[in-house]
């Protein structure tokens, strides 16, 4: 008999209305708090979500890592006990206060034990990588942020909870109540998606991009337009000073001066050349790589010593360091050239753009390497190509792999790999057996060699003949370790012995390594050079081993690390 039969008993049509109501009734008329199966599994992942990570966290990013854990956690116990319900055929019956007390000082007791022990491993790690410690502030700070994002959490998974009741209610109306309470939340669930990669999405997007424009119009107050012509954006250059970008003018405007190479070097130096494309200078991405390649010929780029191809992150940034060192290096008889291809900063681009990163470092070296094959063999400038984060992704994208880079430069540097990089990716995957996957060795280091901090760059002991590649990634580096796969896949890093800097206490959690991770990454370049995502002083030791320039010495590279530390 239908739930709708018309032909049915009225006490029968009442009960079925009543079990309807029930079914899709609002948490309230149900007398639902929380549930003490959720808040146990709340405060398990609670107190998983304080142990250790990467990097040192702030009560900010700990904070939201804790509310997030808990809402997963809630949801977690709410599933198990409606699981555990459902096999043994019992009904939902009111948790005893007894229980509830009990829970209270049991998590009261959990989380101040939690907390010391947090404060103990964060102390380790910040005295490891040179950071000033917790104030005792932080704790309760942590615990209010903590309380808000678990609420909102929750707030929200409960209004999409009644949403699906609602539309359940309405079609239990035409079909039975157990298909339309399915049929609702599904319902829901895929008009949310679809808002969320449609509309909102499109509007997110939109306005990300209008934001970040502006502020790629903005201009820094360090930087002045060129006065030499070896500078795009100066005397006779191709490109307007304007059209540059914020990164871009930054870029040009930087570096040393051929009077600071010379005192470097007691030589003579030539004033370095420093070719850069915006994102105004050009309609498409293949017009904005042709255009600097003719703004690298005017400046005289191919008749220099070395030229370096760098592809940017995503508003166009170049890591100073990187770009100062191989100039010291050359003692400015080097060119640079780069080219913006977003707005958006490197992380929101290696979220939603990085196929604009691909095309970009494709299209720039494609067209770079194409002028440059023409020339003379003995005329050709040393062609180097570099990139870090987001531009390390970029920069592969234009080779098939390591031999084929070997093939068709002269060196290469890539600074902080994020685990998206193909080509990184597939060497550390069939890395030599007995190195770890933070620190591999691939094919006994013949080409490339992965490197955490200059001693490295021997390793292992075998000949290493030109041209060589580097890649330099620290253990502690989450851009270069966060994958979605964190989720519910132990990696191979925290499976083997742990990085240099990296606690052995460090463990994984499934979703809990996760979120922590992903909070490190907003906060991995806010650590001292060496660890996380900030790389200067052993960019020295790099350029040195890849350019092998004449008559440099260890000395030469030792100074040249006191630069780039700002020592001097």
């Amino acid at each position: 008999m239908s739930s709708q039969d018309p032909d049915a008993p009225t006490g029968s049509r009442q009960q079925d209305s009543s079990a309807r109501a029930e079914e899709f009734a609002p948490p309230a008329s149900r007398g639902r708090g929380l549930s003490f199966s959720g808040a146990v599994g709340a405060s398990v992942l609670v107190w998983l979500s304080l142990t250790p990570s990467l990097l040192p966290r702030g009560p900010l990013f700990q904070g939201i890592v804790t509310g997030a854990a808990a809402a997963f956690g809630y949801a977690l116990g709410l599933a198990v006990a409606a699981l555990m319900r459902w096999m043994l055929q019992r009904p939902r019956r009111p948790t005893p206060s007894v229980a509830w007390w009990a829970l209270a000082v049991v998590v009261c007791l959990g989380s101040v034990a939690v907390l010391a022990w947090y404060g103990d491993w964060q102390s380790d790690l910040r005295s490891l990588m040179g950071v000033n410690g917790l104030a005792w502030h932080a704790y309760p700070i942590i615990v209010a942020i903590a309380v808000v994002v678990f609420a909102v959490l929750i707030a929200v998974a409960r209004l999409c909870s009644a949403m699906s009741r609602g539309v359940g209610g309405l079609l239990a109306r035409v079909m039975p109540t157990r298909v339309a309470a399915v049929l609702g939340g599904v319902l829901v669930a895929a008009v949310a998606v679809a808002a969320v990669n449609g509309l909102v999405a499109d509007v997110a997007m939109s306005m990300l991009n209008e934001t970040f424009k502006a502020v790629n119009q903005e201009s820094s107050p360090d930087t002045e337009e060129p006065v030499v012509a070896e500078r795009s954006g100066g005397p006779g250059s191709l490109v307007t000073w304007e059209s540059l970008g914020r990164q871009g003018r930054i870029f040009v405007s930087s570096g040393p001066t051929a009077n600071e190479l010379a005192a470097f070097s007691a030589q003579p130096a030539r004033e370095p050349i420093r070719v850069y494309t915006g994102l105004e200078s050009a309609e498409t991405i293949r017009a904005e790589a042709d255009l600097a390649v003719a703004e690298l010929r005017r400046a005289g780029g191919f008749e220099r010593a070395v030229l370096g191809i760098a592809t940017t992150t995503g508003t166009g940034w170049i890591n100073e360091s990187t770009a100062s060192a191989l100039e010291y290096l050359a003692n400015g008889d080097s060119a640079l050239v780069s080219m913006q291809y977003s707005y958006l900063p490197s992380w929101l681009s290696f979220l939603v753009d990085q196929e604009r990163a691909r095309q970009a470092g494709q299209a720039l070296f494609e067209a770079v390497h194409a002028e440059w094959d023409l020339m003379p063999v003995d005329r050709r400038p040393k062609l180097v190509v570099f990139g870090e984060s987001l531009g390390s992704f970029g920069g592969e994208a234009a080779f098939s792999g390591i031999q084929d880079m070997a093939a068709r430069t002269d060196g290469v540097l890539f600074v902080g790999p994020t685990a998206t990089n193909p080509v990184w990716r597939d060497a550390t995957a069939r890395r030599d057996p007995g190195s770890p996957q933070w620190l591999p060795i691939y094919r006994d280091g013949h080409t490339v060699r992965f490197v955490a901090d200059t001693p490295d760059l021997a390793r292992p002991g075998t000949e290493w003949p030109a041209p060589r590649v580097v890649y330099l990634q620290h253990a502690s580096d989450p851009i270069t370790w966060w994958t979605p796969g964190l989720l519910f896949q132990k990696p191979d890093w925290l499976r083997e012995e742990r990085g240099r800097d990296v606690l052995p206490s460090t463990r994984w959690i499934p979703v809990v390594t996760f979120l922590q991770v992903s909070a490190d990454m907003a906060v991995a370049v806010d650590v001292p050079d060496g660890h996380g995502h900030t790389f200067q002083a052993d960019i020295a030791d790099a350029w040195a081993a890849i350019l092998s320039p004449a008559g440099w010495t260890v000395a030469d590279t030792e100074r040249l690390r006191q630069i780039l530390r700002g020592d001097e």
